[in-house]
């Protein structure tokens, strides 16, 4: 088991950050990022997750227009903000992936059944994304709170990849945090049968 140290960066004490501190993102910490979150499971190994990691100026302007009201400033202001995405012809990828079936990518023939994978998996990805953001010592600002269609067409064009989420990432400022929402109690959430 990990130490309470552990459990508190990845869960007990890990927050959502909205205010950032003056710090870069050095393409050795996404680096790092990757490589730590493309090891955890997903079905079959298909890793759809596409990752758009925006941080320059230039990149920042062209997302922009797509932000909700609530979510601009601090995404504006945040060190790099990914765009987590999901590729829905993962597939092509199956016979490198999940080699011991090379009848791995005819599983998702059928569009209905890829898009379904990709964005369970992708979803999956992004919530692994997260805590492998926190174990390499950077904090995170997930959202919702854009206009997808105008993210896919900028940033995903062809339709091949879909937006699932964004977050934000950098060195989070404290002074601007949330007091803890409240959480579902076991019995709330759990059934054990």
């Amino acid at each position: 088991m990990l130490d309470a140290a552990a459990l508190d960066t990845l869960f007990r004490t890990a927050r959502t950050h909205n205010g950032w501190l003056d710090r870069p993102v050095t393409d050795d910490d996404l680096h790092r990022l990757y490589d730590l979150m493309k090891m955890a499971p997903t079905s079959a190994n298909c890793s759809p997750a596409r990752i758009v990691f925006v941080r320059s100026a230039e990149a920042k302007a062209r997302l922009k227009p797509a932000m909700g009201p609530g979510n601009l400033e601090k995404t504006m202001a945040a060190p790099v903000t990914a765009i987590i995405g999901y590729d829905l012809q993962f597939a092509e990828h199956m016979p490198r992936l999940f080699p011991h079936n090379p009848d791995a990518r005819n599983w998702f023939n059928d569009p209905k059944v890829a898009e379904m994978v990709a964005f369970r998996n992708g979803s999956l990805q992004g919530a692994y994304f997260i805590l492998a953001a926190r174990a390499v010592g950077l904090d995170t600002g997930p959202m919702s709170g854009f206009d997808n269609a105008r993210v896919d067409a900028e940033f995903f064009p062809g339709g091949r990849v879909r937006s699932n989420f964004l977050c934000n990432l950098g060195h989070g400022d404290s002074t601007k945090l949330f007091a803890r929402s409240p959480r579902l109690e076991f019995a709330e959430a759990c059934e054990v049968l």
